[in-house]
């Protein structure tokens, strides 16, 4: 019986990149890194698929300020404790 291969990300990336390129066929890529096509044709549909999200989580990150975040949660966190302490007081605990 033989044993599944394990490819890092490293690898499928590269394999993935050269096929996104077009210089060379799926074949060719298949006989060059020993990988089935249909294998090829996966990595190149998720790195389709995945870079829109890469770019746009980056933005996300850029954009979000994080002194303005901590300030947002301490807020939350009085109103909470406030409103923490007014139900203690009316339940008697």
């Amino acid at each position: 019986m033989k044993k599944r291969r394990n490819y890092s990300a490293d690898f499928k990336a590269r394999v993935a990149l050269e096929a996104l390129s077009g210089a060379h066929t799926l074949a060719e890529l298949s006989s060059k890194h020993k990988v089935h096509p249909n294998m090829i044709a996966q990595w190149k549909r998720k790195a389709q698929e995945g870079l829109p999200d890469l770019f746009a989580r980056k933005n996300a990150r850029q954009d979000s300020d994080p002194q303005a975040e901590i300030k947002e949660l301490h807020a939350k966190i009085g109103q909470l404790t406030v409103e923490n302490d007014f139900l203690s007081k009316a339940f008697g605990k």
